[in-house]
């Protein structure tokens, strides 16, 4: 059973809020040594700290580095763990993302969904649309991302917090609220303060579909791989050339192709991908992530990479490889099992809506992989998304509205908890 009263989510508002925040560009940038690695998440920021103050949450504010905090203050009493709701404002760079144009289908009839640009979301390549007729939907035009990851989450934890703020007989403990930057090149949680946040448990509302708690995600790490050759003027290059260039593409089909990539794996296979390459003659680099459910994987990834590095550069003799390997984040499993009721209070809360959950592997990771291997236990929740990075992306706002009723109930139970 419900464990607080009901209470209607304002469905309206929260499309509107999505719709304000898909416009505001906010991609990362993995070529940047800033943190932000754009100062356009900071557009974002702002206006999220705006809202918030607004609501008249009190300790509302962006921070130096572009976070925004805020606390929605315990009704209860307090005495009753804090739990921390997270969200990501930039947007991934493996798609356009300047000058967003959502459209919006009510009531979904079915069938292929035609772009204004002249492609087409197909009925048949997403299975999720036959459970969607009905729904209203959030589209791109065809021609940039639509933001959903995870503006979809922003817009559910904004929406959450003024509902618990206009309705105070919602029972529940102080509920921190955290947006933060550059999750989609693997900063999202370089710069939060766990001492500042000062929860118990978070969740990370940045999942697909409806209904996934994320109960593991990749391990990771990156790489780069640097060919220095020597550049001259082609006429005079005979026996001096050293073609960094050719090396570098020596090296990319040195590796894997027919399996341990992300075109040729699923569910629990873990990938190397080499994901751009950039450069010249003088000096060629090709950057490369390595995914693996079992981190232990990873060490023979990075021996794969290295000696396939090796192999490139023998091929152009006098070329010179520099090959770095870098943590990124690890599976949130082992830190999950440290706190059973951050798992487990989620699965109830769908069972008490009388909803279909299900515990799930994402192949991927989440500010909450990095957050939970801190000491941080922290689950990725569903939040309306699909066919994320993409110019064919798009949101439900049933499924955000769902979400919502989910965070209010999941609430109620960690209030019958004594901190």
């Amino acid at each position: 059973m419900n464990q607080n009263p009901s209470v209607t989510i304002n469905a309206s508002r929260l499309l509107e809020r999505f719709l304000r925040y898909v416009r505001i560009d906010t991609a990362a940038d993995p070529t940047s040594d800033e943190y932000p690695s754009t100062q356009k998440q900071r557009t974002l920021a702002q206006l999220l700290e705006q809202e918030l103050v607004a609501m008249s949450i009190s300790d509302a504010h962006m921070d130096e580095n572009a976070l925004v905090w805020g606390t929605v203050p315990a009704t209860n009493g307090g005495g009753t763990p804090a739990v921390a709701l997270v969200a990501h404002m930039d947007t991934s760079p493996e798609a356009p993302s300047a000058n967003v144009t959502p459209q919006v289908i009510e009531a979904y009839a079915g069938g292929d969904i035609s772009l204004a640009s002249g492609i087409e979301i197909s009925f048949s390549d997403t299975p999720e649309l036959a459970s969607m007729i009905g729904k209203t939907l959030i589209t791109t035009d065809g021609t940039t991302l639509l933001g959903g990851d995870d503006k979809a989450g922003i817009a559910i934890i904004m929406e959450l917090a003024q509902t618990l703020i206009e309705n105070p007989h919602l029972q529940h403990g102080d509920v921190r609220l955290l947006f933060t930057c550059d999750e989609e090149i693997g900063h999202g949680t370089d710069k939060i303060d766990l001492q500042k946040l000062n929860a118990t448990v978070a969740y990370t509302v940045d999942g697909g579909g409806a209904g996934d708690i994320d109960v593991e995600t990749f391990s990771a790490d990156g790489a780069t791989v640097r060919f220095t050759g020597n550049n001259i003027h082609p006429a005079i290059a005979k026996d001096v050339m050293l073609n960094a260039v050719r090396a570098a593409a020596d090296f990319v089909a040195e590796l894997p192709r027919d399996g341990m990539t992300p075109e040729t794996t699923s569910e629990r296979q873990g990938f190397i991908h080499p994901n751009a390459i950039h450069g010249g003659v003088g000096e060629a680099t090709v950057e490369l992530i390595l995914r693996s459910f079992d981190s232990e994987d990873l060490d023979g990834y990075a021996d794969i990479v290295r000696a396939a590095a090796e192999t490139a550069a023998k091929k152009t003799p006098g070329v010179k490889a520099d090959v770095k390997i870098y943590r990124q984040y690890r599976n949130l499993r082992e830190g999950l099992e440290k706190l059973p009721q951050s798992v487990d209070f989620a699965e109830q809360a769908f069972k008490n809506l009388g909803r279909p959950c299900s515990r799930e592997i994402v192949r991927g990771g989440t500010d909450g992989s990095q957050l939970t291997e801190k000491g941080l236990p922290t689950p990725n929740l569903s939040s309306g998304q699909h066919n994320i990075h993409s110019v064919r992306e798009f949101a439900c706002l049933d499924e955000m509205v769902e979400a919502t009723e989910h965070l209010i109930e999941l609430l109620a139970l960690w209030n019958t908890q004594r901190s």
